[in-house]
């Protein structure tokens, strides 16, 4: 079972370079290589988490190459877990891309420029979770965020290419801190191999030992968006196409929380900076979801709530034990499907009645009935409503707090709370703008002026109003969503919706990954031998 160890980093970098090859015209070969890897790699994920759970770490030396100088490979639970959820989202957003045909705009391209970025990202963010040494870590990183700057200005768009450039001063400033961080880290260990670091960072200095965990956990909490180095993500993400919004959103931040658990139960055990990390999660739950709810566009009120919501895992993670971690993995792969789906649903939206700016929208829950409802049941779960996997994941955090009884710790509870009251009422706010209420009616003057707005459909001037009057706006006018976009959403949906019936088996999963982590030792034998 260790050989299929690097399938999910080969076959899509494989099949991205057999891509190249393919010319522009042949776009339906494009959509069944594409899809077909990514189903393939899913089925990889799965062998790999069942055979993860029943056995222990698996682990591989490309080339046979043992550390310090080999790449070596390693899914544990952890690690499988989340590249099979990150398999299956991604897959659902291929498809959901595919049937709102944006990676085939560019006729004049000489190959689909979307099919063989996609592809790269998957790369990189199985290498990510894959990784068993900082440097192939960091690879990770570099080749998601290579493929993320090409699929983020997608249609060369002004706005696009504005928030392209804060994006890409952002990633490389972090990439120039991450490599100060390896660079600190090995010259002061001699290895950058995680089961080497495990056994000889706890025995350097102390100063050293800070230096190393706080540059990385700056870089970790700049890729997850934390409170206070999220400034660029609300002014980023919103701008993009949906589907690289959605897997954007649903992935590359989770990306920095799985590297923060990673780093800190491995590397830097006795959770000294767990006071750190509560006041980062704190500011990031609060601070998130009151910008969430000063919105009155969609897009940028899910950015918000994602800048929130990463505020519970590093909650999980600030405990340091047993139920902490095991609560902050649950809420990991909720939170990873469920805002993937919300923003999806968000892309339907747009698609249908051409904008997102909640006060230009309403009816929808009558003109779109199964739209409204694959936006209810996402924001259900993200607002923790009972029994979805969002409750599921703050129930097991707030008991791992109340059994912490720390004062940070109640703290924290106190702000879970408030947050996911104010989260309720951000979706709420969202349903009654949008779907509830009557689609308002705008009179424009000739020159597009808005003379007068009204709420009740019934007021729309007649046609002999006058000249100032004569033109009469309703925002209900719609277009058609492809089929292939509403099914992929509802396979979202359906897939947040496993969770919840599986959640007693997701739940002993994630308990028997947080044991093995704070264990350290079933990693480290993997890697280097009883």
């Amino acid at each position: 079972m260790n050989t299929l160890v690097p399938l999910p980093v080969v076959l899509p970098l494989t099949v991205c370079g057999l891509s190249l090859f393919i010319g522009p015209r042949l776009r339906w070969l494009h959509r069944i290589i594409t899809i077909g890897v990514l189903a393939a790699v899913v089925a990889v994920d799965l062998v790999l988490l069942v055979e993860a759970d029943r056995t222990g770490p698996l682990a591989v030396h490309l080339g046979d190459f043992g550390p310090p100088l080999g790449v070596t490979l390693v899914a544990d639970r952890l690690g499988a877990l989340m590249l099979t959820v990150s398999g299956a989202v991604t897959l659902i957003v291929l498809i959901y891309a595919l049937g709102q045909d944006m990676a085939d705009r560019e006729d004049s391209a000489p190959i689909a420029v979307f099919h063989p970025a996609y592809l790269v990202l998957v790369a990189g963010v199985s290498l990510t979770f894959l990784a068993g040494d900082l440097v192939n870590l960091y690879v990770g990183f570099e080749i998601m965020l290579m493929a993320s700057f090409v699929l983020l200005t997608i249609g060369a768009t002004e706005p696009r290419v504005r928030a392209g450039s804060t994006y890409v001063v952002v990633s490389l400033v972090s990439s120039l801190v991450f490599l100060s961080g390896v660079a600190v880290t090995y010259a002061a260990a001699g290895t950058v191999n995680f089961a080497q670091l495990a056994v000889r960072v706890p025995e350097l200095p102390l100063g050293v030992r800070t230096m190393a965990e706080v540059l990385l956990l700056t870089v970790f909490a700049v890729k997850a968006a934390a409170f206070p180095v999220a400034a660029w993500l609300p002014d980023s993400y919103p701008t993009a196409p949906a589907p690289v919004t959605a897997v954007f959103a649903g992935l590359l931040t989770k990306v920095g929380v799985y590297s923060m658990i990673r780093t800190e139960t491995l590397l830097f055990p006795g959770n000294r900076l767990s006071g750190v990390l509560m006041a980062v999660a704190c500011a990031s739950m609060l601070i998130g979801i009151l910008g969430a709810v000063a919105q009155t566009d969609l897009k940028r009120l899910l950015s918000f709530t994602l800048v929130s919501h990463i505020g519970f895992m590093l909650y999980g993670l600030a405990l340091g034990s047993r139920g902490g971690i095991g609560g902050a993995i649950v809420y990991t792969a909720h939170h990873i499907t469920v805002q993937t789906t919300l923003f999806l649903a968000a892309g339907l939206l747009e698609k249908r009645y051409g904008t997102t700016e909640l006060t230009r929208l309403g009816g929808a829950a009558r003109t779109a009935p199964l739209l409204a409802a694959l936006w209810f049941v996402p924001a259900m779960s993200l607002a923790g409503i009972p029994p979805l996997s969002g409750f599921i994941g703050k129930l097991g955090l707030m008991r791992a707090g109340a059994a912490d009884g720390g004062g940070w710790a109640y703290v924290l509870l106190g702000a879970a709370a408030v947050t996911s009251l104010l989260t309720l009422y951000v979706v709420v706010k969202v349903w009654n703008l949008a779907f509830w209420r009557a689609a308002p009616v705008r009179e424009l003057t000739p020159d597009g002026d808005v003379l007068e707005e009204s709420d009740d459909p019934d007021s729309a001037p007649d046609e002999g109003a006058g000249v100032a009057t004569a033109t009469a706006v309703c925002v209900r006018t719609t277009a058609r969503v492809p089929r292939v976009m509403t099914a992929a959403t509802t396979a979202a949906v359906a897939l947040g919706l496993a969770y919840t019936v599986l959640a007693t088996p997701l739940a002993g999963l994630a308990d028997r990954s947080a044991a093995e982590l704070l264990a350290r030792t079933p990693y480290v034998q993997a890697v280097l031998g009883p």
